[in-house]
């Protein structure tokens, strides 16, 4: 049994840390390029309580540039390496089909794609492997997501795009059982987009997935106390605390401490 499986099969929600290794992430983009740097970060999540280290070579923020196949592969697999020799229950952050081919050599135990397994050849690489696969909503692109998203039901819409994406996975034979997905909060959404999926989250339990969510530090968490990046985290936790009582499995967040601490409250007074 894989161990990201134990970790679902446990009552609580999951704490999944954050390592991004580009200069342009929104949050902490050009912090960890050194691998120095990137081992401490590891160390530190890891000893705070994340469950799940999440790798990513490649910003998704809005407006960010594309990233070749070379370069997103020259930034993430020393850290899966790394990760690897830390005995870190390990994801990656991608959607291009040769990072995940060459990744899933490795140790990787979920793809996180924020494009849902829709780029060429994904699809097959996640079905070859055991790998679990987190499949995201997003509504255009990152360069463009942002330009003026419309929904006549933001629930409904996300939820019928899910579940398509589900059914194209089982036919490719990625089984249901190895499927997570996340309503891809501020990816093509507003803020009032962002505040239904949130209130209305327990629907997508009607998908028989467990949920990630990923808030941390975002804009619209800057939009609802009015404060940069920097002043979030407080806040992120928060919104984080509130997903897990709404049945959220995964929290992709940056404050892996303050965020476990919360958990260990909720989890006391919940089971």
């Amino acid at each position: 049994m894989s161990r990201l499986k134990q970790l679902l099969e446990q009552p609580k929600a999951l704490v999944m840390g954050i390592l991004n290794t580009t200069p342009d992430s929104f949050s902490d983009g050009g912090r960890y390029l050194k691998t120095s740097d990137a081992t401490n970060r590891i160390e530190s999540m890891l000893n705070d309580g994340a469950d799940i280290i999440d790798i990513g070579g490649e910003s998704t923020r809005p407006g960010a540039p594309e990233v070749s196949l070379a370069e997103e592969l020259d930034r993430v697999m020393p850290l899966v390496e790394l990760a690897e020799t830390m005995d870190a229950v390990v994801s990656v952050d991608t959607s291009k089909a040769g990072v995940m081919t060459e990744v899933l050599k490795h140790q990787v135990e979920l793809i996180n794609d924020v494009r849902a397994l829709q780029s060429e050849g994904a699809l097959d690489a996640v079905a070859q492997s055991e790998a679990y696969v987190c499949l995201m909503h997003m509504k255009g692109l990152p360069r463009t997501m942002q330009n003026k998203p419309h929904y006549d039901d933001v629930v409904s819409e996300v939820q019928a795009m899910l579940s398509n994406r589900i059914a194209e996975c089982e036919a490719n034979g990625i089984e249901r059982n190895r499927i997570i997905v996340d309503p891809g909060f501020g990816f093509g959404k507003n803020l009032e987009h962002n505040a239904q999926l949130m209130r209305q989250l327990t629907e997508l339990h009607s998908l028989d997935c467990p949920i990630l969510v990923g808030v941390s530090r975002k804009t619209m968490i800057g939009q609802i106390i009015d404060q940069e990046i920097p002043e979030r985290m407080v806040a992120s936790v928060v919104a984080a605390t509130y997903a897990a009582l709404k049945g959220a499995k995964i929290l992709r967040v940056h404050d892996v401490k303050e965020t476990v601490q919360a958990m260990k409250v909720i989890n006391t007074f919940e089971y």
